[in-house]
């Protein structure tokens, strides 16, 4: 079976480190920019490196993307560039595209006119740094909407040998418990009599506010 084959487009921070984690996991990379430098940068550790002007159809169109499975448009600053990028990329016929935006605006143009998926690094990294600063138990924080979030949790001391009845999760914050993570094991569904063990991370949904407010009751025990 063929290795699925990856278009990064901008080699900043965000669209170089994509593109490192996709080489790191085997996979053919082609990481593009308009600048020579930062394709320099970056030529050592992908599958290929091509500075191109990603606003010009007929550059793009020579690449070949349509023949790649998925094309990241990582471009930073320039939202002109990231749209003209995406509207060109969609006209080319390319199956997946992933576009950055630099704000709620930009990511409702990118919809609009057609981004497979909109991703915000920006805003859910400090999503991330705040939910972790409100319960250092915190792993991971996803927003699901504006009103509802997933987080994943290392289960704090005091809930060990408790199972999910005694500690009454549901009835006190209106948050489910999805799973309990053990190790390399995934307990999906889990049932009100499963205690919890030392090292087990729990899996929670919930209304934002809920979530926050479970988070600082766990961190302080």
């Amino acid at each position: 079976m063929a290795k699925k084959q990856y278009a990064v487009i901008g080699m900043g921070r965000f669209g170089s480190s994509v593109a490192h984690e996709l080489s790191e996991l085997g996979f053919e990379v082609l990481a593009i920019d308009v600048s020579e430098q930062r394709i320099q940068e970056v030529s050592s550790w992908v599958t290929h490196a091509v500075s191109v002007d990603t606003t010009d159809e007929e550059a793009l169109r020579a690449l070949g993307l349509r023949n790649f499975d998925v094309v990241v448009v990582a471009i930073g600053e320039d939202i002109q560039a990231s749209i003209l990028t995406t509207i060109i990329l969609k006209e080319l016929g390319v199956a997946k595209v992933i576009v950055k935006a630099q704000n709620e605006l930009h990511g409702k143009v990118l919809n609009k006119i057609g981004a497979d998926k909109v991703v915000f690094p920006e805003r859910d990294m400090g999503l991330r740094v705040a939910h972790h600063l409100l319960s250092p138990n915190v792993l991971e924080y996803i927003e699901l909407s504006s009103d509802y979030g997933i987080v994943e949790m290392k289960a704090p001391d005091f809930m060990v040998g408790r199972n999910l009845l005694q500690l009454e999760i549901r009835a006190r914050y209106n948050c489910n418990v999805l799973a309990i993570k053990r190790g390399t094991e995934m307990n999906v569904a889990p049932s009100a009599e499963d205690a919890i063990r030392a090292g087990d991370v729990l899996v929670i949904v919930g209304r934002t506010e809920d979530v926050a407010e479970l988070e600082i009751s766990y961190a302080e025990g």
